[in-house]
């Protein structure tokens, strides 16, 4: 790994798509009513949760999960003089947050089962995990 080829600027913007997935897929209008019934949450616990604490650490989270990912990707400086071996681009960028949300969603998976949740919550969030490392990867690889 080569810390000098992580851009910063695209770990701060992947880990702020992970805003951008989360508001759009726990949206009541995609699949929060379901996610707020599987979780045996309503309205009114959601409205008296301690958001400072749950968008705070969310931002927290999202920001080092983008910056692993930027870890794994890094593979060399962006300008690269003859000989030297680039695969970070788009394509594996994008690949490489597939692969990771996979690994994420097994894991959400495995804790889920043991929790005895239902398979349409594993789906719902091991699905966001998926969508959201894809997007995060997608842009560290676009953006080098």
């Amino acid at each position: 790994m080569d810390p000098s080829s992580i851009n910063w600027l695209a770990v701060l913007v992947a880990g702020i798509s992970a805003f951008v997935v989360g508001g759009i897929w726990y949206s009541p209008g995609l699949f929060g009513k379901a996610w707020m019934k599987d979780s045996n949450l309503n309205e009114e616990e959601i409205k008296r949760s301690n958001k400072g604490k749950i968008f705070g650490f969310t931002a927290i989270f999202s920001l080092l999960m983008a910056a692993n990912l930027a870890m794994y990707l890094a593979d060399g400086p962006a300008t690269c003089p003859d000989g030297c071996f680039q695969k970070t681009n788009l394509a594996w960028g994008t690949m490489a947050g597939f692969l990771t949300g996979i690994w994420t969603f097994c894991a959400i998976a495995i804790h889920s089962l043991f929790e005895l949740k239902s398979w349409r919550l594993i789906f719902i969030n091991g699905g966001y995990s998926i969508v959201a490392l894809t997007l995060m990867g997608a842009i560290i690889g676009l953006w080098r």
